[in-house]
């Protein structure tokens, strides 16, 4: 993971709020952070008609991106910075509730166990009137 400033971040939540917005598929998805708290993010997805898959109804793998990035975020979140600024998703389980339609929609990550490098964090995504739409279960490997 490298930064534009090249300066090296002073926590795992500086280096999310820094990467970010500087990251080529977060922006094409118009995915933006929405609050950032020690073991904890929420990420917004704005309704775009070029997510839609069929009808008005939002594709699947845009779903999973938001859960993925909200999760690395929350991973992120709470994390000493190492010296190699790596990180990968390890697994990813997604269960779609309800289908999202021509609606933004904010997934909610929280850590559910830290190890010394594996992070475990859950994610709710739903709409802006409040609608159950996907439960991620996310892996996260740090370093």
């Amino acid at each position: 993971m490298t930064l534009p400033t090249g300066q090296q971040p002073a926590s795992g939540a500086d280096l999310m709020r820094r990467f970010l917005p500087t990251s080529p598929y977060v922006q094409h998805l118009g995915i933006r952070l929405v609050d950032l708290q020690p073991d904890s993010a929420a990420l917004a997805l704005p309704f775009s008609e070029a997510l839609i898959t069929v009808g008005a109804t939002v594709h699947g793998g845009a779903i999973a991106s938001l859960i993925d990035t909200a999760a690395m975020v929350a991973a992120w979140s709470n994390a000493e910075v190492p010296e190699k600024m790596r990180g990968v998703t390890v697994s990813l389980t997604v269960t779609y509730l309800a289908a999202a339609e021509k609606e933004d929609m904010v997934a909610v990550a929280r850590v559910l166990r830290r190890g010394r490098s594996l992070v475990y964090i859950d994610v709710d995504v739903k709409t802006a009137s409040e609608h159950a739409v996907a439960k991620g279960l996310v892996t996260y490997k740090i370093g």
